[in-house]
């Protein structure tokens, strides 16, 4: 446990939800949440993460997922002649968070108990204050640690997550896996967790069914816990969703768990299969991590823009 910050099970919770939030800790007007844990020493020391100067960009192509997930309709990019010595390009129907995201905290609201911090709601999000300009004002940069599940889950003799099924990453096997790399996750860590689904979707052929269930961390209180308890600043995932579609009622949503309530920035659909091969490599699973969400006023996501250096 880290000196200062309570324990997950000492956080008041909301009975009506039967979840704890952070938003006495963190206090009133809190733009930032967890991403608080990035301090300047905490910056400082993720710098010397790097070793070998490797960068390695995270971000999928925008096209994809192909085909679009969540009923979205393909982005529509187009290229003209500015003039005879200048190209430019338009996109059309692109949605900042259809491929490589960042949820930000007015993506997900705590029902009837509001956005992060208990903020009611605004009509574009600029009132509230919690639009995803907040954070690419300050950027996200820390030690990233790769929790990889899909490599660690072949090692071990299983099978290797599905692109097709309701799969669930329990938080137990988190640990197992944090356990089994030898990994230590410090205070302020941005947790990048890999399950190699964005390359199994491009691997499907194109006469396949449309995916109707996903993978993801399991959405009960345990996740919340741990998550918590190992005082993370983010959770970049490869995942479409974090947690697993269509969900389970009974079980509960992981979104409103870590975003309104705990304030736990997630990240969805980031491209680790270079960095998990970096990693195998070097023997190790940590590095520099940074990320630049867009400057866009109010907005609920943004596009990931993260990097990972060894």
């Amino acid at each position: 446990m880290h000196e200062g910050v309570p324990a997950y099970d000492e956080l008041p919770r909301i009975e009506k939800l039967a979840m704890a939030h952070s938003w006495a800790y963190f206090g009133p007007g809190d733009q930032f949440g967890t991403l608080n844990f990035l301090t300047p020493r905490v910056v400082a020391a993720a710098a010397g993460s790097v070793s070998t100067g490797e960068v390695i960009p995270l971000s999928l192509p925008v096209h994809q997922p192909d085909p679009p997930l969540f009923g979205r309709a393909p982005m529509r990019h187009s290229q003209f002649d500015a003039d005879r010595n200048t190209k430019d390009d338009t996109v059309d129907n692109y949605f900042p968070q259809g491929s490589s995201q960042w949820d930000g905290f007015y993506h997900v609201r705590a029902r009837e108990f509001g956005f992060f911090g208990g903020v009611e709601a605004a009509e574009d999000g600029i009132e509230a204050n919690l639009g995803i300009e907040v954070w690419a004002e300050r950027g996200i940069v820390g030690r990233g640690v790769l929790v990889d599940v899909e490599a660690h889950l072949i090692a071990t003799g299983n099978r290797g997550i599905p692109v097709d099924e309701e799969y669930t990453i329990s938080a137990g096997l988190l640990r197992e896996v944090v356990e089994a790399q030898e990994s230590q996750i410090e205070q302020g860590d941005i947790l990048v967790i890999r399950t190699g689904w964005p390359a199994k979707y491009a691997a499907r052929p194109d006469n396949a069914d449309a995916v109707t269930a996903i993978p993801g961390l399991h959405a009960g209180e345990d996740t919340a816990r741990l998550l918590w308890n190992w005082h993370v600043a983010a959770v970049v995932t490869d995942l479409p969703a974090v947690e697993p579609v269509p969900g389970d009622p009974s079980v509960g949503s992981l979104h409103r768990r870590l975003l309104p309530l705990l304030g736990i920035p997630l990240a969805e659909l980031f491209d680790l299969e270079r960095l998990s091969e970096a990693c195998a490599r070097a023997g190790r699973f940590d590095f520099l991590f940074t990320a630049a969400p867009l400057n866009l006023r109010g907005a609920a996501g943004s596009p990931g823009n993260a990097l990972a250096i060894l």
